[in-house]
């Protein structure tokens, strides 16, 4: 979970994003204008800032400089503004990213994620106690041997199931597309019908972890509930 701010002064699109970004497990907080974003920014520490250009006040452009003087908070720059002068003038001022409005809410949350990836560390209660050895609250999984415990009692897997589960536990917190577990572990071209085929491999996860399920699967991702 990351910590995000979102600085942007049209109320509707502020609360899409905000929650669009939390049903993604992140920890969203908002300004309505450029002043607000600068107080949250020295009252708080977070992870990532969505920053509108078009704001009331101080603009975009002279937000992301004052955070710049003092901070190396990731920045993306969120704007209806797509002239290349603007994002020339924008990458000047050191951002991780320009998007253009209108975008796809999961577009965006790729690209959050995608950031968020290079500048922190994945934040979770998945851990790696060997190499091979991946362990979630109840649920425990050994690469090594193929096998997957659920409060210490085993659980037969097959191996697509098995290779799904180990994909989302190697990426904690973090969005997995069925697109990409199906590019990864089928191994051919997407075809949206295709959904249908890691949509009843997830069920039967989750119908075999049972109590321990922590698996939400609009997303794919796996996180604690």
């Amino acid at each position: 979970m990351a910590k995000i701010l979102v600085v942007e002064d049209n109320h509707d699109y502020q609360e899409l994003l905000w929650t669009f970004l939390g049903n993604a497990h992140h920890e969203i907080t908002t300004a309505n204008d450029g002043a607000a974003a600068l107080t949250l920014m020295d009252s708080g520490l977070y992870d990532l800032i969505l920053l509108d250009l078009m704001l009331p006040g101080i603009d975009g452009f002279d937000v992301c400089k004052a955070v710049r003087e003092k901070y190396d908070t990731p920045v993306i720059m969120l704007t209806a503004l797509d002239s290349e002068s603007c994002q020339m003038r924008g990458y000047g001022l050191q951002i991780d990213d320009y998007i253009t409005k209108p975008v796809s809410m999961a577009l965006l949350l790729q690209k959050v994620e995608a950031v968020l990836r290079r500048t922190m560390p994945p934040a979770s209660q998945c851990t790696q106690t060997s190499p091979k050895i991946f362990h979630f609250e109840k649920i425990s999984l050994n690469s090594d041997t193929h096998t997957v415990c659920v409060d210490d009692t085993p659980v037969d897997f097959t191996l697509r199931e098995f290779e799904i589960l180990r994909k989302l536990m190697r990426t904690p917190g973090y969005v997995v597309t069925r697109k990409t577990l199906i590019e990864k572990l089928w191994d051919y071209d997407f075809s949206i019908d295709d959904t249908r085929i890691v949509d009843t491999h997830m069920k039967n996860i989750r119908r075999k972890l049972g109590a321990a399920d922590c698996i939400e699967t609009f997303f794919c991702c796996f996180s604690s509930r």
